[in-house]
Order: structure tokens, then sequence, then C-alpha cells
């Protein structure tokens, strides 16, 4: 029998979603990492790559998680693990104020964290707003993930930034992680909802797709792995490091805070935008002017060559890494379809989550070595100019699964 929805259940899903997004893994520990870096390695004695190592196991784990809670979702729908996900992540986040300086035993916590942030992330987020909503799926991908991970990315921070001072480290963790719950439960239990077996208007789309093994065997997967998936997770791994970056040139904490906000504002509006785009033309070479901006962002954070100072990097990183994570989730149902969606989104954000894990641990070892972040900034420049050029190699994402769909029959 076909299930249908009210009017007004997918605009409620969305608020959902958003909100979900507002406090998850991105918003309660990624955005907040750069602040709390410093006061651990202080307390602890350790030197920031051992710090910032724990993200490495989160990008590892989490890596390993996606595909099968990608899977889980597939079969048994969304909400039980999204719900349950981010109830273990508010706890475990609180948890973090019990921190040992045992380097195993901090690792533990942090990789437990990891893993209850993956099971409520936006990929799997998105899994839901993609099965809602159909021809204003890019621009609902971007609003959902772009504003709940802009605002809680923004908020986030300078919760930690104005608390640390009063409270420590410790007790932040605390307040940041009861936030996540008393913010996000509520509006997940009343309002997130799985999506009607048939959408209004079914497409072979809609209805059909790819496994992920007929996804992988097709060279766009490969393509929008190390363009899109890898290049998103080096942004965020420098969105982590934008306090220390800056305050290493000279600036204070408070104003480097400040631009971590900017960063997160600039990514969640231009990810809406990204998506509303896409929805016109579906094309990934609307996203190269972006990187473009990105490297140019990041150049003038790291060395202030263009003299028009950290703010506009800001602005130039956040239109970088909105432009990808919009990209990301929107090409996926796109090209692949929706029937195996969740799999095959977990498995590209393995891509993402590696690349933010690793690269913080990479940057700070560069840092620990030379004294400054700039050579690991040209990497990551170069890196990010070579997703650019890959960009240019994928196809317009324009009726592709209907058409192997039916050619092939690759469901």
């Amino acid at each position: 029998m076909r299930r249908t929805a009210p009017p007004t259940m997918a605009p409620r899903v969305a608020i959902a979603a958003t909100v979900g997004n507002l406090v998850c893994l991105t918003a309660a520990i990624s955005a907040t990492f750069g602040t709390f870096l410093v006061p651990i390695a202080t307390d602890f004695h350790w030197p920031r790559a051992e710090v910032s190592g724990v993200l490495g196991l989160i990008s590892v784990l989490s890596a390993l998680a996606y595909p099968l809670i990608g899977r889980a979702m597939d079969r048994f729908g969304a909400r039980p693990l999204l719900i349950g996900g981010h109830v273990a992540l508010g706890l475990l986040v609180m948890s973090l104020s019990l921190a040992s300086p045992v380097p195993w035993l901090f690792y533990l916590q942090f990789g437990a964290v990891g893993l209850a942030g993956a099971m409520c992330s936006s990929p799997m987020f998105s899994k839901v707003v993609s099965n809602w909503f159909d021809e204003t799926r890019g621009l609902m991908l971007g609003v959902t993930a772009g504003v709940g991970n802009g605002v809680g990315a923004t908020v986030m921070p300078i919760v930690a930034g104005v608390l640390m001072p009063v409270l420590g480290w410790r007790q932040t963790y605390v307040v940041i992680g009861a936030l996540v719950l008393i913010i996000g439960l509520p509006v997940l239990l009343a309002w997130l909802r799985e999506a009607p077996e048939r959408p209004e208007q079914p497409t072979i789309a809609a209805l059909d797709g790819m496994t992920l093994a007929a996804a992988m065997r097709q060279p766009r997967f490969w393509v929008l792995l190390l363009a899109v998936a890898s290049g998103a997770g080096a942004l965020t791994a420098v969105f982590t490091h934008v306090v220390p970056m800056l305050t290493d040139r000279g600036y204070s904490v408070g104003a480097a805070t400040m631009q971590v906000a900017v960063f997160a504002l600039v990514t969640a509006g231009w990810q809406a935008v990204m998506g509303g785009l896409l929805d016109r033309r579906r094309t990934p070479r609307l996203v190269v002017p972006m990187y473009i901006a990105a490297i140019a962002g990041l150049i003038e954070l790291e060395f202030g060559l263009g003299g028009v100072g950290p703010t506009a990097a800001s602005v130039l990183l956040g239109i970088g890494m909105g432009a990808e994570y919009g990209a990301l989730s929107f090409f996926t149902s796109r090209y692949f379809g929706l029937k195996h969606y969740g799999a095959i989104i977990g498995a590209l954000y393995a891509a993402v989550i590696l690349a933010q894990g690793i690269t913080p641990a990479l940057m700070d070892a560069s840092f620990d070595a030379t004294g400054s972040y700039a050579q690991a900034t040209i990497a990551l420049a170069v890196t990010l100019g070579f997703g650019a050029v890959l960009l240019l190699f994928l196809p317009s994402a324009e009726g592709v699964v209907e058409r192997e769909v039916e050619a092939f029959g690759l469901v």
C-alpha cells in the first residue's frame, strides 16, 4: 500500500534535519576543537599533534562505520539510528569532562564520541532529506546541512570561547554536550520521520538506483571521491585550525574565534546557494570557481599575502567548503539514485572523515617539526587545485540514473 504524508510533514522533517545538523559532531567537536586544542595540550603537557591525533582516530572509526550505518539505514530506516546516535553523542561529549592524560583512555573517549557522531551525522540526515525532496533537493540539502552545520559551527565555538576562561575546558564540554541534548532531542522526536514509500512525482532515480558495488564500477564515483569528498574533508581540517593559525600570526583568541564564526556562516549560506544553483544547472563545473576561492582564502589565512585580512580569507574558505558539501550529497543522489543512497553516501563520506581526521594531525606534525603551518598550507592548496581539475571530468547529472537504470538495470 502506498504511504502518504500530510503536506506539512516535509517542512517539519527539513526543520528536524536542520536542528540535528546544528548539534551534530561537526558543531560539537570539529568546530570547537581549535579552541580546546591549546588548553588541553598545555594541561596535559602534550605536543599539539598528540591532542589533534584524536581527530585521526575519529576519522578512521567513522570511515569504517559510515558505510555500515548507511546500509543499516537503507534496510531498517534512518529515524531510530539518527535519534539513538544523537542521544549517545550528547552524553559522550559531556563525558569528555572526565578525560584522562593517559593517552589510550583519552583516545578511547574521543573514539566513542566519533562513533556516536557518525550515526547522526550530516550524510545520514541527507538520506532522509533526499527521500523527502526531489525537484528542490539541492536547495533543501543545502539548507538543512548548510544552515544546521553553519549555525552550530558558529554558535558552539563562541560558547566554548566564552565559557573556557570561566569554567575551564572540562566543564565547557559538559555544557556543549548538554546543549546537544536540550536543543536536538525534542525536535527529532517530534518531527523526524521516514519518507513515504513513493513520492508524489515518482521518477526512476527516486525509486531505484545503483548498489554500492555498481556505483564503485563507475569512474564518476572515484572522481567524486577524490575531487569533492577529500577536498571537503581537507577544508574541514583547516576549519579546525583557524584559531591556532591566526593566533600564531599574532591575533587574539577572541579575534581568531570570530573568524571561525565568519567561516561557518559563509559555509552555511553558500551551501544553500550552491544547492539552489545545482537544482537549475546540474553540472559540477559550477563548483570549480569555488575551489579557486578556497585556495586564495587558504593562502591569505596563513601568509596574509593578499593584504585583505583574515575576514576575507574566512569568506573565501567558506565559499569553497560550502560548495563542496553542497555538491557532494546532491551529485551522489543524482549520479547513483536513492535506493542504496545510504551505503553510497556512507562510502563517500568515509573519504571526507578520513581527510578531516588525518589532515589536522599532519598539519600539527608539520607545525611541531617546522614551527608553522606554512608547508601544510601549500600542500593543501595543491590538493585543492588537483580537485578543481578533476571536477572538469565529471558529467552533468541530468538524468544519469534514469538512463543507466533503464539501459543496464543497475539496481
